[in-house]
């Protein structure tokens, strides 16, 4: 028999799971325990069932977990489209960031690769020119992994940010490993 746990997990955010009653692992913590029942697992596995099991079930689209991700994020970084568009459909904010790396759910999709992702989250809102704890932006974190495609997406949703400096002083375009296309470079240039 199923049932929903609910517990607080320090900021007043409710977390939710819906789960069997199992015998946990004596190594397993109680965080470690609610995170694999969470709708943070279900996002980062593509457990889209899951997940609107989950969100009807009452539990929280921007509940973070123990780092300060959300479904979101997790949903964004390992490609996962149908289960970011019903996060986003149920009011999950594109806009939130990590606790310690300051990571968004856009800079996770950039990183990732996943340009439908990217452009999924500028038309729900998302802020381009958030910055993560070391000042990059989602193209700087684009530009890394040398996608130019997401490059596009983001200059054209915010052609100012090929300028953005990082704490280091650098720029998308000083991002580029040395060996990526041509076509990067220029772009960012």
């Amino acid at each position: 028999m199923a049932k929903t746990h609910h517990h607080n997990p320090g900021h007043g955010d409710s977390v939710c799971c819906t789960h069997p009653s199992p015998t946990p692992s004596l190594t397993q913590t109680l965080d470690e325990m609610d995170w694999d029942r969470g709708i943070w697992s279900a996002a980062l596995c593509g457990d889209l069932s899951r997940v609107e099991k989950l969100l009807s079930s009452g539990c929280s689209v921007n509940s973070v977990d123990k780092s300060g991700y959300t479904a979101l994020h997790y949903a964004c970084r390992n490609g996962h489209k149908d289960i970011v568009s019903k996060l986003l459909q149920h009011g999950a904010d594109p806009n939130l960031q990590t606790r310690s790396g300051r990571a968004s759910p856009l800079h996770r999709a950039a990183y990732g690769g996943h340009v439908d992702i990217v452009s999924q989250l500028l038309r729900a809102k998302s802020d381009a020119t958030l910055v993560d704890s070391d000042s990059k932006t989602a193209l700087h974190k684009a530009a890394e992994q040398g996608n130019t495609e997401i490059c596009k997406v983001l200059l054209k949703a915010q052609p100012s940010m090929k300028t953005a400096q990082d704490h280091r002083g650098q720029t998308p375009l000083d991002c580029i490993k040395k060996d990526y296309v041509p076509e990067l470079r220029q772009l960012l240039s």
